[in-house]
């Protein structure tokens, strides 16, 4: 399973070539006044541990394993994924501009492996968002944030103000759309991450909950 796995990493490189991501464009919503400065995901701000089911499908490939992140300090989060049996897979800590590796197994010692989890962490667990424009709908706030060529869409809902969707864009093309159920700012009980340019989609379910 593991070389099925780096497989369809490389699978997927060369599916880039053949396929370019879709022109993402905001619809649906009207403008209105920046009322917002900055924005913020609280999902991952905690200093409890948050514990996952998580489950990846890459092609035709299912991986399952637990997912444990930890914020250490104000910038920085450890991620540590093992498998269902406890056996660590890889042990990285990660910032906004600095990936440490601490751990991980030869089989998973690629680097189009480990530059995929670091991209996407460093994308799920971005805090703070400028807002450059505000929109909404009947369900929802959309806040636009540009940060050099990448563009983010956050969608929180209006009835509990609870972050419910970010849309990364980059170039104009949309990248990767994460997907959130909470019922608290701080903790979501599950998230759905989808690329928009590999058949890629990773899938966390809460195990323990932070207070």
């Amino acid at each position: 399973m593991r070389r099925f796995l780096l497989q369809s990493f490389l699978y997927s490189l060369v599916f880039l070539l053949f396929v370019s991501c879709k022109t993402y464009k905001l619809t649906g919503v009207k403008p209105t006044p920046n009322s917002e400065k900055t924005v913020e995901n609280l999902y991952f701000s905690s200093n409890e541990d948050y514990v996952y089911k998580c489950q990846m499908d890459i092609y035709k490939n299912h991986v399952s394993g637990i997912l444990i992140i930890k914020k250490i300090n104000e910038t920085t989060h450890r991620v540590v994924l093992t498998s269902d049996f406890g056996n660590k897979l890889i042990d990285f800590e990660i910032s906004k501009d600095n990936f440490t590796l601490n751990y991980v197994l030869p089989d998973l010692d690629k680097k189009i492996v480990i530059n995929f989890l670091k991209d996407d962490f460093q994308q799920l667990l971005k805090q703070k968002y400028p807002v450059n424009e505000s929109f909404e709908n009947e369900k929802f706030k959309v806040y636009l944030s540009k940060i050099d060529k990448k563009t983010y869409y956050l969608f929180f809902n209006k009835e509990n103000n609870l972050l419910n969707q970010i849309i990364y864009t980059k170039n104009n093309k949309e990248k990767i759309d994460f997907t959130f159920d909470a019922k608290k700012h701080i903790f979501a009980d599950s998230l759905n991450l989808q690329h928009k340019d590999f058949k890629i989609n990773i899938k966390l379910f809460q195990i323990t909950e932070t207070e």
